[in-house]
């Protein structure tokens, strides 16, 4: 619990009023700053979230009777994709082999998983998105498995709309026995299968708009592959400039020029 708040804030309330009151009125001003910025933090990525997040896979992985390559691949290339060191990549092992034990009741581990979320849909949409590698893994989704993703999403507040928009991102198909496998590993760009076509268009309703948006302005996709990203931003320099925004799970800002070339800017951009 942060306390640094609720101190500071007490100093201040009894030097500004030099009776207790202050110091209360002051402490309680302090604890909703702890509050606000704990909230805004987001929660460490150590045992309480992976242990839980390997013991699920492992139950997903079994959920329709056995384990197979692929799915071990892509629980490998989970444990790459997180940077996770020696310890905890031996933890998440040990998880993955309880979970797909026949005895482990995987709402355990969705229960750690929706207190590690603490209703916050955006880290909810983070952990469906580590998981549906593994849950495509096999190419077509079996019924026992698509049946505990949506135990999952269920406790995390996601439906199945936002499940199949998800997974779509991803290059998988949203469900059923014709699914079809995406790469085992989002890259950077270039990776997974290209989207539909679909006709593009801007309505104006408001002339103004285009004192905003030029008229003869034309989609033009700068990459492809990234997973859950979030926000966006274009950065000025000289003549031109970049675009960058934060891929969440790789945990980097990317870089983006014009010409479509991807790069990182900076590592360590969210959780460490």
């Amino acid at each position: 619990m942060r306390v640094v708040g609720k101190i500071v804030g007490a100093i201040i309330g009894l030097v500004i009023f030099h009776n207790p009151f202050g110091l209360l009125i002051g402490a309680i001003i302090g604890h909703f700053y702890d509050v606000a910025l704990t909230q805004l933090r987001p929660p460490s990525m150590g045992s309480g979230f992976i242990e839980p997040l390997f013991a699920f896979a492992g139950a997903l992985a079994k959920s329709d009777g056995r384990v197979s390559e692929p799915e071990i691949a892509a629980a490998e290339s989970l444990m790459a994709r997180l940077r996770l060191d020696t310890a905890k990549r031996r933890a998440a092992i040990e998880r993955f082999n309880i979970g797909k034990g026949a005895e482990f009741p995987p709402e355990l581990a969705i229960n750690d998983l929706k207190r590690w979320c603490g209703g916050r849909r955006d880290l909810a949409f983070l952990v469906l998105d580590l998981l549906l590698d593994l849950v495509y893994a096999e190419g077509a989704l079996a019924a026992p498995k698509l049946a505990l993703l949506r135990k999952l999403c269920w406790a995390l507040g996601v439906n199945d709309h936002e499940l199949a928009a998800l997974a779509a991102m991803k290059g998988y198909a949203p469900g059923g026995p014709q699914a079809q496998r995406g790469p085992a590993v989002p890259q950077m760009r270039g990776d997974g299968p290209s989207p539909p076509a679909k006709p593009f268009s801007i309505t104006r309703s408001d002339p103004g708009l285009d004192n905003i948006i030029s008229p003869g302005a034309k989609l033009v996709e700068l990459g492809r592959g990234f997973g859950l990203t979030e926000a966006g931003l274009w950065i000025a320099e000289g003549p031109s400039g970049y675009w960058i925004f934060a891929g969440l799970l790789d945990n980097v800002l990317y870089k983006v020029t014009p010409q479509k070339q991807v790069s990182v800017f900076m590592e360590r951009a969210g959780y460490r």
